[in-house]
């Protein structure tokens, strides 16, 4: 079952129930594009928060970064073996914030210490750019799927 549309594709031909391998191409890139998405999101997040003292109930606590987990989703499977992917979890870091010395600050602690979150810029850039060229990667499946199906009824037609 896709995690978007909530639906299995299943196709009936000559009484056999079989699913058409490109539509399960489709459904594989898919859930990889839902996938790198979430990942993107969490990595915006993190960098949009470098900065963030406080939490979202006001209070003053570093923002705590965000890491997105994948899985295999076997109910999404191609009949060359490829399978599809879904978030398996947004874990949260636990990593101690980054202290830094600004005794004027409103968020300082009794020693004039703000607590900042522990984001590492360059690697949350490392990550954008690991995400988007995977991203751009399933998009390219898709196309390509897309044109193999256009020709295929070129040729039959």
């Amino acid at each position: 079952m896709h995690p978007a549309w909530g639906v299995r594709r299943n196709y009936t031909s000559h009484s056999l129930e079989k699913e058409i391998p490109m539509f399960s191409a489709f459904d594989v890139s898919t859930s990889g594009l839902i996938a790198q998405r979430t990942r993107l999101n969490a990595i915006s997040s993190n960098l949009a928060n470098m900065s963030t003292t406080r939490n979202e109930r006001g209070e003053a606590q570093a923002y705590v970064p965000r890491y997105v987990t994948f899985e295999t989703d076997t109910e999404l499977a191609t009949s060359g073996g490829g399978v599809g992917v879904q978030v398996g979890s947004v874990e949260y870091s636990d990593s101690a914030p980054r202290m830094k010395y600004e005794p004027g600050h409103p968020d300082a602690d009794e020693n004039g210490y703000v607590a900042y979150p522990d984001i590492d810029m360059t690697s949350e850039f490392v990550d954008a750019l690991e995400a988007t060229r995977a991203y751009e990667a399933n998009l390219g499946v898709i196309e390509v799927t897309k044109d193999l199906g256009a020709r295929t009824l070129q040729i039959l037609a």
